[in-house]
């Protein structure tokens, strides 16, 4: 694995010629000369800051492994550009303070692998000027503070190894980047670690195919994604191979993925454990240069408000906007059965409706098959709640679907006789058409409530979300249609209209007759996250086994629609 290892350092990303790389960026790009700035100013801030500390919240270190790590690439790149001693000082007071920990929790190895990244960030960056002492001791904290721990991981098949989400990229990715940076002084461990790695990694990579969607959510598409980057640019600059890695099915279509899931507003679809912006990340710029996507660094560019350092290693110029590559106004996304329409990339108030079936057992996963998101007028009506608190007792186990945000009530979907959805339920994407005057999706929700269940959401003229239901249940049940908003609910009827902002959407009932709309709280628990300024625009039709939902949303307040069965879609 390690015949190939660039001797010396740096050897790391971060080599000499990505250095001139963001020199000439910095020299011939006014962009990029204002982020050295901003990274700049974000250094000095940092100077003026406290290492981190060894204080758990919860089981996690995760938050200090983070800011290490942010801190070692921002004040190592900056003492490389500039020379100052003082980003290299703070730096190396940074590491030793870290290497000085008794332990980087291995109890939540996501701690130890992003701690393992900065030391090695810091060791391989700086390597040249660090003393031999201090050398030997941020060497010797990679080693047994990292390594060894994660090739006990391997020996004992630990559950991360080789699962199919973010765990894998994060802890092989910064784990591998600790043993390439100690390879040439420890070369049995660091073999044993990249092989690992390199032969366990696909499993995640597997779920970026067919199309490059993610089942996690933008949140961890983010996460998972930066780290897969990561350890492929650490693989290439040390070894001057990523081993075929990078040639995995749907990787070479992510990035697009990530321009789909942001509305016009600048929200995104934020299913799963996520907020409902995503921000920016240097990985755009890595997958906009390796597989010619020069809309993906258009992104990244638009994105960043404090850059990272590898923002300016992987600086890429100016790419076209989505709407000059002829990007289209819908996608489908097979491998995690989501879809998405838009009736313009370049107008702030377009309508934009996305939509999902989905996996209730994807890592993340809420139980909100069928849910969807609506934005328009430059406002978002229909909300996902996004994630609760990671530290409410049994988040991640047997309480996980007890809370609100998480439940199926908590979405925008159907609920029957106020149950959650089964957390084994898939359901697929059976119907997908994108044409100018109606572009929609149907997903088959019969495993969310037994019997047959179909949800279709169409794009009406570009301009209008109609939202249908058809159930047939085994035995007579409530069901309850439901959409969070933060609008002000006005109800007449089969009629509402929601105010937000100065702007007023419309909803219509098409079907069943004689339902009206209902204007409900939230039910959140006093310890869960308060959903201020939240209602649900409801409707809800008595005990029954044949039921067809059918809701107008639209800005026009005499729009209209005809419903048809959605198997005639």
């Amino acid at each position: 694995m390690l015949k190939t290892l660039r001797p010396g350092h740096p050897r790391l990303i971060g080599t000499a010629k990505a250095l001139e790389h963001a020199r000439r960026a910095i020299a011939t790009d006014p962009l990029a000369k204002e982020w050295h700035a901003r990274l700049k100013a974000e250094g000095d801030r940092i100077l003026l800051e406290s290492p981190v500390e060894h204080a758990l919240i919860g089981p996690r270190l995760l938050d200090k492994s983070v800011r290490a790590l942010s801190r070692v690439y921002t004040l190592a790149l900056l003492y490389r550009l500039d020379g100052d001693r003082r980003y290299f000082e703070r730096a190396r007071r940074e590491l030793l303070t870290v290497c000085a920990f008794p332990d980087w929790n291995p109890s939540h190895f996501l701690d130890v692998a992003e701690m393992t990244h900065a030391a090695a960030i810091g060791y391989d960056w700086l390597y040249p000027d660090l003393s031999a002492e201090d050398r030997a001791v941020i060497r010797r904290a990679i080693v047994e503070l990292g390594l060894r721990p994660a090739a006990a991981a391997y020996r004992n098949r630990a559950w991360w190894i080789a699962v199919n989400h973010n765990w894998n990229q994060v802890c092989n990715g910064g784990i591998t980047i600790g043993a390439l940076a100690v390879a040439d002084e420890e070369p049995d461990l660091a073999a044993y670690i990249v092989g690992n790695a390199v032969r366990n990694l696909p499993k995640a990579m597997e779920s970026y195919a067919p199309d490059g969607g993610w089942a996690e959510g933008p949140g961890y598409w983010t996460y998972a994604t930066v780290y897969n980057v990561y350890l492929l640019a650490a693989l290439e600059s040390a070894l001057g191979t990523d081993f075929g890695l990078s040639k995995a099915k749907g990787f070479a279509q992510t990035a697009l993925f990530r321009l789909q899931f942001e509305g016009p507003d600048g929200l995104l679809f934020n299913f799963a454990d996520a907020n409902d912006r995503a921000g920016a990340t240097p990985a755009l710029f890595w997958l906009a240069q390796r597989f010619r996507q020069p809309t993906a660094a258009w992104l990244e560019r638009r994105e960043v408000t404090t850059p990272h350092a590898l923002d300016l290693l992987w600086f890429q110029p100016a790419g076209p906007s989505p709407d000059a590559a002829k990007q289209p106004l819908d996608a489908y996304y097979k491998g995690i059965n989501a879809a998405f329409f838009r009736s313009s990339w370049t107008d702030p108030k377009a309508t934009s409706l996305a939509f999902k079936g989905g996996d209730n057992k994807a890592n993340h996963s809420h139980l909100d098959l069928g849910t969807f998101v609506l934005d328009a007028l430059g406002r978002r009506w229909a909300v996902d709640l996004g994630r609760d608190d990671y530290n409410l007792p049994g988040y991640f186990g047997k309480q996980r679907y007890t809370y609100y945000r998480l439940k199926t009530e908590g979405h925008n979907t159907l609920t029957v006789d106020g149950a959650n959805q089964p957390s084994k339920a898939k359901a697929p994407i059976v119907a997908f058409s994108s044409r100018p005057e109606r572009a929609f999706a149907v997903a088959d929700l019969s495993q969310a409530y037994g019997g047959k269940a179909l949800r279709g959401v169409a794009l009406l003229n570009r301009r209008d979300a109609l939202i249908q239901d058809e159930v047939t249940l085994k035995e007579p049940a409530e069901t309850l249609w439901t959409m969070h908003t933060p609008g002000e609910i006005l109800v007449d009827g089969p009629h509402a209209s929601l105010k937000l902002g100065g702007a007023v959407l419309y909803a219509t009932i098409l079907s069943p007759a004689g339902a009206r709309f209902e204007s409900l709280p939230t039910l959140e628990r006093a310890e869960e996250r308060h959903n201020q300024g939240i209602r649900r625009l409801a409707v809800r039709v008595a005990a029954a086994t044949t039921v067809r939902i059918a809701i107008l949303l639209s800005p026009s307040a005499t729009a209209s629609a005809e419903v048809t069965p959605l198997d005639r879609w």
